[in-house]
């Protein structure tokens, strides 16, 4: 039998190898394990609450004392747009892919320091000067009523805009031409000072995309789309039309929502389902996606860097999206603002 204190010792020695390994390792990057970052500088850079130019590009991973231990490995093929696609179409996709690669560095337009006007090839744009929304909404969503129960009609479909106002004008003006009876949610707010009732209204059949991480093992992240399939008072039951989960039957509940704002000067807690219509949604929503027909509706211009090159890039085929681009008189144009902080690109 061995004795309790020479486990007692070996205990103490592989402490004192661990402790040694943890000092030796203390001063190398991630303790010298190797780490992936994934990325594309042409995206939408860092979120900064109020914060300018030079405080976005200050937050960016490339303007970090890590980025000088980086290994860079480049990956050249837009797969977005090659999947699928025939021999026949080689040359388009690659004039396309490398428009939206000069679209994302500032190469187009002339000179872009921080921002420039560029103008947009004539297949690409919505000129319809009687209804230019409607046509829009016809572009990205054909025979709507008739197809609207077809489980694959939302999940590569959208429009995207910069402000969240003009994504709620959208999706106010879909729901209304939508069948079936409107449904109000209220939410429960919890608080110092007032704050008026949030209302959701939803159909049977409208899509909605999660607002918050609810159960990321079975899909239901932030971003996940999905469509309205029964609505309870307490619970909305809906079908997955994104990701990995695709088809998945799931009930969302109410849930407490508090802001991340550290500037709001009381607490409170709104009580709603995490969810909000997404005919339309923001082009920051979309990074990340996939979609076969994207409608861009730029009534005012994008404010940041990378928003352009996010939104015509969601696509999978030139053929796949369509811009509306409105001027200060509220009529179609065919120019637009490219927002490119190339100072972010400068060490790559």
């Amino acid at each position: 039998m061995v004795h309790k204190h020479a486990f007692e010792a070996l205990d103490r020695t592989m402490n004192d190898i661990f402790n040694i390994e943890t000092s030796n390792r203390s001063n190398i990057r991630f303790g010298g394990k190797v780490i992936v970052l994934g990325g594309d500088f042409r995206q939408i850079l860092p979120v900064v609450p109020n914060g300018g130019r030079q405080e976005i590009v200050n937050a960016s991973i490339s303007s970090s004392y890590l980025w000088n231990t980086c290994k860079l490995l480049r990956l050249t093929k837009n797969m977005r747009l090659t999947v699928g696609s025939s021999a026949s179409d080689a040359e388009e996709i690659k004039q396309f892919a490398k428009w939206l690669l000069d679209i994302g560095e500032g190469n187009v337009g002339g000179p872009n320091d921080g921002e420039a006007s560029i103008e947009i090839p004539s297949d690409l744009l919505i000129n319809d000067t009687s209804d230019p929304i409607s046509t829009l909404i016809d572009f990205v969503y054909p025979s709507i009523l008739e197809n609207y129960n077809n489980q694959n009609y939302f999940s590569e479909r959208a429009i995207l805009a910069p402000k969240n106002e003009v994504v709620h004008e959208i999706n106010d003006r879909l729901l209304s031409l939508f069948p079936g009876e409107e449904r109000e949610y209220l939410s429960s707010d919890s608080l110092l000072s007032g704050l008026p009732n949030h209302r959701l209204a939803l159909k049977v059949g409208v899509p909605v995309m999660l607002l918050r991480n609810i159960d990321q093992q079975n899909g239901l992240c932030n971003g996940t789309r999905l469509q309205v399939k029964k609505m309870y008072n307490r619970v909305i039951e809906a079908e997955i039309i994104s990701g990995g989960n695709i088809g998945t039957r799931t009930y969302i509940p109410r849930i407490s929502l508090i802001p991340s704002d550290k500037k709001i000067p009381f607490e409170f807690q709104r009580r709603q389902f995490p969810l909000a219509v997404c005919f339309a949604m923001t082009i920051n929503k979309s990074q990340g996606q996939s979609l076969s027909r994207v409608g861009l509706y730029l009534k005012q211009p994008v404010f940041t860097h990378g928003q352009l090159y996010i939104a015509l890039s969601r696509v999978k085929t030139r053929q796949g999206v369509k811009l509306l681009i409105l001027d200060n008189d509220g009529k179609p144009t065919n120019k637009t603002t490219n927002v490119v902080y190339k100072e972010v690109f400068r060490d790559l």
